[in-house]
């Protein structure tokens, strides 16, 4: 063989060897898949339902396309409120939901969200990935058939929107309010009548006065969905809300049929998706804020009777269900102990740095 020939062929079977070793690890050994998952969101509300397509893209991105997932509205495959259980039933692969939809069905699904006077969003993000909490609810999940990850924060919550003024506990006895989870059960408590109903049907219900008041997120999305314009008084804090976690729920089956760098991918892509809802809407809420208020909304904060009368209630329903429910009660536990500590925390440095702050917002001089 003449020197040319062998160097002409050294090089092309170098350059074939090269390609074979530049081939992605996964497009050679896994599987194509392709998933549905169901948000309990309508598409409108780009945020909260956008994080599910975040949490998809990055997923597609990482496995170099091999693992596709396609999200869905909620309705268009199943209802807002039915999403956990078509996971579990295995009719749809996973959802993006908030998982105190589900708290009639257990009062656990609760804690994997938000639950009254609890957690906010940071502490709610430090107790999931190094409190243990990812894995205490995924022990109570697996009884349900599913396995879940955080996917997503709002942060914390107004209190929501009111026909008339709420000026002491008595203005809220045969209150209809539409309110999410296991907040409900509390308020109820202070004569309150909770109606659940999905963010799609909310302002149709407030404008026949079906309902008298409804909470949904915060300015960002309430604006979005018009509340101000048939119910002016805005009230805060959520004190029902203060982290609420929203979570990709999927099949246990369908989770351990995975190829482990699948799992490693959507675990990643679920990080990703907490990470810039809460961001996003960090961003968004003071715009939209500024916003209802040049709209006539009326900024109205909670009278403290009624902040002291609904942190009692919940106390005393977090006895009741604990007394019947251990898993709840584990993990409550957990989260109050961890609570107790991190408020110790806040009240020092980050209380006072942004009490300063905002004085001097308040002066004109930021």
């Amino acid at each position: 063989m003449d020197r040319r020939s062998f160097l002409t062929k050294a090089a092309l079977g170098g350059a074939a060897g090269s390609a074979a070793l530049a081939a992605p690890a996964l497009a050679q050994s896994n599987p194509q898949i392709t998933w549905r998952v169901t948000s309990s969101f309508p598409k409108a509300l780009d945020t909260i339902f956008g994080a599910a397509d975040t949490m998809a893209r990055y997923v597609n991105e990482m496995t170099d396309g091999a693992f596709n997932i396609q999200v869905f509205p909620a309705g268009e495959l199943v209802p807002g409120l039915e999403a956990a259980e078509a996971v579990s039933s295995g009719t749809v692969e996973a959802c993006h939901t908030v998982p105190y939809y589900f708290w009639g069905k257990d009062p656990t699904y609760a804690l994997g969200a938000a639950v009254p006077f609890g957690l906010n969003a940071r502490m709610m993000n430090a107790w999931w990935y190094y409190g243990g909490g990812i894995d205490m609810m995924n022990e109570f999940y697996a009884t349900q058939n599913l396995i879940a990850f955080p996917a997503g924060n709002t942060g914390v919550q107004m209190a929501g929107w009111y026909r008339k003024e709420i000026n002491s506990v008595e203005d809220l006895q045969g209150l209809k309010m539409r309110i999410g989870g296991f907040a409900g059960k509390v308020i109820e408590k202070l004569g309150v009548v909770p109606q659940q109903i999905a963010g799609g049907d909310i302002y149709p219900a407030l404008e026949k006065g079906t309902i008298d008041a409804t909470e949904w997120v915060g300015p960002y999305d309430d604006e979005k969905l018009g509340f101000y314009k048939v119910a002016p008084y805005y009230y805060y804090p959520g004190w029902w809300e203060g982290g609420p976690s929203i979570a990709t729920m999927i099949n246990l089956d369908k989770w351990n049929e995975l190829p482990k760098a699948y799992q490693a991918a959507l675990r990643a892509g679920c990080v990703v998706a907490n990470t810039d809802m809460l961001a996003s809407y960090d961003w968004k809420n003071p715009t939209a804020l500024k916003s209802l208020v040049a709209n006539g909304a009326q900024l109205r904060p909670l009278p403290q009777d009624v902040l002291t009368a609904a942190f009692d209630a919940a106390q005393a329903t977090y006895e009741e269900v604990s007394a019947s429910n251990a898993m709840f009660k584990k993990i409550k536990d957990s989260q109050d102990a961890f609570r107790r500590d991190a408020y110790l925390n806040a009240q020092t440095a980050e209380y006072n740095y942004d009490v300063f702050m905002m004085s001097q917002q308040q002066a004109g001089k930021l």
